[in-house]
């Protein structure tokens, strides 16, 4: 993996991370959350939307496009978008380095396996994201193509704040027990009343929304969630 992320995972305390999300309606959403987030994170998550696979569209990065702050912290992009190969291309392209492709936007499992390997050879960590209504076992065929799996927590899509859907305890504890050693991620109504929990399942990564941007002092929730989530892990 390039070097950039290995210095990026060498900031994560007792492999916890906790990854600020931005779902950008425009370039100037980008600038604003980059540079608030960037004060106290190591990761950052940006929400790409298509208006097909989702029903909300989002701001995408042309290809002169460089992300602010891509020299101080990992950029993930979320792709809930049909064209999932060339879109983690605009964002590789732009100074992002972890990319996660919806399983249910591929054909088959040997396009997704197509995809994962084409954005690892562009230097980028590559993840499979799974709507929480999508069988784990879908992901068997491609076991070892995936650097990470992302597992939604909400059943819609498309906008924070949607509600947390408590089945995702099960889906965490059965997929770390098939793969005590994969990196899994959660995304969608983490808050400091469930990741102590969901930690606990066996996930180490968290994408945020509300809980950290609306919060009065967005600092002080990521620190919150951070030593909730180390504490199950110790």
């Amino acid at each position: 993996m390039c070097e950039i992320i290995l210095n990026m995972k060498s900031n994560v305390s007792n492999g916890v991370e906790i990854i600020p999300t931005i779902v950008p309606t425009s370039l100037a959403d980008i600038l604003e959350w980059s540079e608030k987030f960037a004060r106290f994170a190591h990761s950052i998550h940006i929400d790409a939307g298509d208006g097909a696979f989702v029903s909300n569209t989002t701001w995408f990065p042309t290809a002169i496009y460089t992300l602010p702050f891509s020299d101080k912290v990992l950029y993930e992009a979320h792709l809930m978008v049909r064209s999932s190969r060339e879109i983690g291309l605009q964002f590789i392209r732009s100074g992002c380095r972890r990319i996660i492709g919806h399983m249910e936007t591929f054909l088959n499992a040997d396009e997704a396996r197509g995809a994962l390997n084409f954005w690892k050879e562009q230097n980028a960590e590559s993840g499979l994201a799974l709507l929480i209504d999508t069988p784990l076992i879908t992901l068997e065929p491609l076991a070892g193509a995936y650097d990470f799996v992302l597992l939604m927590a909400i059943a819609t899509l498309g906008k924070q704040g949607a509600a947390f859907d408590e089945r995702i305890y099960e889906r965490v504890r059965e997929l770390h027990a098939r793969h005590p050693d994969l990196i899994i991620a959660i995304d969608g109504g983490v808050s400091a009343k469930n990741i102590k929990a969901l930690a606990e399942a066996g996930a180490s990564r968290f994408s945020v929304g509300s809980a950290i941007s609306l919060s009065p002092s967005p600092e002080a929730a990521y620190a919150e969630l951070a030593a909730l989530a180390e504490s199950a892990r110790i």
